[in-house]
């Protein structure tokens, strides 16, 4: 790793749909592509109200099986990132780093060990012991607290992250989480017992992911209206 500090810039986009995050993320993901010269590396933040999305590694998810998903009150969404499928909404810190890793290591599998490592460090902060495991993500024992799950094409990274703070679990019990069976599901509120907001846990995520991609953040207030002219 290069010991210059990359310039990371950090958007929460607060509580908002699956969708308009999606077309927020490919937006970052085309100021890449159409100009590699203009370091665009951001990292996006939010909550999401109630969705469950696959990956592409699911084969055709079963119609009836998805529309009893979407009868719970919650969106479904097929997306291109990797991992099955998984549950977002309010409670959970979902972070969507668009970056070039030629600016860090061009390096997938690194990318996805320093996106654990990230998750492991906030964790310890809060006196919590957390590890990685073969079956993807990040665990406290037998239950996963984090979901990970990206997309990476011309080393542009999109997707990422999705940590429980204080999350509504019963959400998870309609599904296999990650397509993993015998194992559960936990959050930070959980594992303390007692309530850990988004906005409690954000710093922290923020710092260790600094201090992992060796990158300097500057946090930016969003613009709603205009978010909402690009985005719908």
């Amino acid at each position: 790793m290069s010991l210059r500090k990359t310039a990371v810039k950090v958007l929460n986009l607060g509580l908002i749909s699956y969708a308009k995050a999606l077309k927020v993320q490919q937006h970052y993901v085309k100021r890449h592509l159409d100009s590699p010269s203009e370091l665009s590396n951001t990292v996006l933040l939010c909550e999401h109200r109630p969705v469950y999305t696959i990956g592409i590694r699911q084969a055709a998810y079963p119609a009836e099986e998805e529309e009893r998903l979407k009868a719970l009150g919650a969106e479904f969404f097929r997306t291109n990132r990797g991992g099955l499928v998984t549950f977002h909404g309010p409670g959970q810190l979902v972070c969507y780093p668009i970056l070039n890793l030629g600016c860090f290591r061009k390096s997938v599998r690194w990318y996805v060990c320093e996106l654990e490592r990230t998750i492991i460090s906030l964790c310890s902060t809060f006196g919590i012991k957390a590890t990685t495991s073969p079956d993807t993500g990040v665990w406290v024992g037998e239950n996963k607290i984090c979901a990970i799950g990206i997309h990476c094409g011309r080393y542009i990274t999109s997707h990422g992250l999705a940590l429980n703070c204080n999350t509504e679990m019963l959400w998870f019990d309609s599904i296999v989480p990650c397509g993993i069976v015998g194992k559960g599901v936990t959050s930070l509120s959980q594992e303390l017992g007692r309530e850990v907001t988004v906005l409690e846990a954000t710093p922290a995520l923020l710092e260790a992911f600094s201090n992992n991609f060796n990158c300097t953040l500057s946090c930016e207030d969003v613009d709603v209206c205009k978010m909402n002219v690009l985005f719908g």
